[in-house]
């Protein structure tokens, strides 16, 4: 079957599935998959100093950050609310930074003013490489990945398929879901810090120096109390709708948090990220559009 194209949302235009999702989750799972990313966008960042400057921005620890390895990386507003995150791997001449659709020009904006005197050169390199989610067992950043030259994608694209199935973001989403990857635009909003998220330890290195936002992240970090948690939402799969991307998250008629991403998955059933208040019981049944809803703690 041809391809079905997701028709809105930032990933409006990339492959939504080939018409047998299941089959696509199963090959995931597997390691036997593959998809097409092109859509994400790409920066290049050059200069002798461009690891110690990413370092000294984000919450990565990325100073001493050896080729090929790939991290996920946030930058934080002064309050420790979530502004960007994007991944990044670096080939010993520059770092490439992937980015979702649409918000890699407020990235570059805010890296331009960030420079001052630091030796480094920052471009938009979104026509010159594409980025493919390649065969293999997904890591806990949702790859592995390649980042490709685009006039080598078309090749690529054939390497990949004579080897492993094609897949959509369908599967990817579910496998996502399934595994609490929040994804900015989705789980996150002009309010998440990281501690909600799950994401210490990973996206945030908790052993370095200081970067914007740093007070919040170690403050909350040793009180043990964010103020909302992200949570695995098992929903009630006699519904054929799901719910939208923002939709309210209540208990007994009450807002207490909203939807994230919502996904079909092939072993789980219908599957949401969200996140609620954090002194909502674990133990609360929760309605979302109307529709069911059982948490499972992360």
């Amino acid at each position: 079957m041809s391809a079905v194209l997701v028709e809105d949302g930032p990933d409006k235009g990339a492959i939504w599935h080939f018409g047998e999702p299941t089959n696509e989750q199963r090959a995931l799972a597997a390691g036997s998959a593959w998809a097409d990313l092109s859509h994400f966008e790409i920066i290049a960042v050059a200069g002798s100093e461009r690891l110690t400057w990413l370092h000294s921005l984000t919450t990565q620890h990325l100073e001493h950050l050896l080729p090929g390895v790939w991290q996920e990386v946030l930058i934080l507003d002064p309050q420790g609310h979530i502004e960007h995150q994007f991944l990044m791997v670096d080939d010993g001449a520059t770092s490439w930074l992937i980015v979702d659709p649409h918000r890699s020009e407020a990235l570059i904006a805010h890296l331009e003013k960030m420079k001052f005197r630091t030796e480094v050169e920052i471009r938009d390199a979104s026509r010159e490489f594409a980025l493919l989610k390649a065969p293999g067992i997904t890591d806990e950043l949702g790859g592995p990945y390649a980042l490709v030259p685009r006039a080598e994608l078309e090749q690529m694209r054939e390497s990949f398929s004579s080897i492993a199935t094609q897949i959509g973001t369908w599967a990817l989403d579910a496998e996502r879901v399934a595994s609490a990857r929040p994804r900015i635009g989705f789980e996150m909003d002009g309010k998440s810090i990281p501690n909600e998220l799950g994401l210490l330890n990973k996206a945030v290195h908790m052993n370095k120096g200081c970067y914007r936002g740093q007070e919040t992240v170690a403050k909350v970090a040793n009180l043990g109390s964010p103020p909302r948690r992200l949570v695995l939402l098992h929903l009630d799969g006699s519904v054929v709708s799901i719910p939208a991307v923002g939709a309210d998250v209540e208990k007994d008629g009450i807002r207490v948090g909203f939807v994230g991403t919502t996904a079909r998955h092939h072993e789980l059933g219908t599957i949401a990220l969200a996140v609620i208040k954090r002194n909502t019981p674990i133990e609360a049944e929760l309605t979302v559009s109307g529709i069911p809803a059982s948490q499972e703690a992360i």
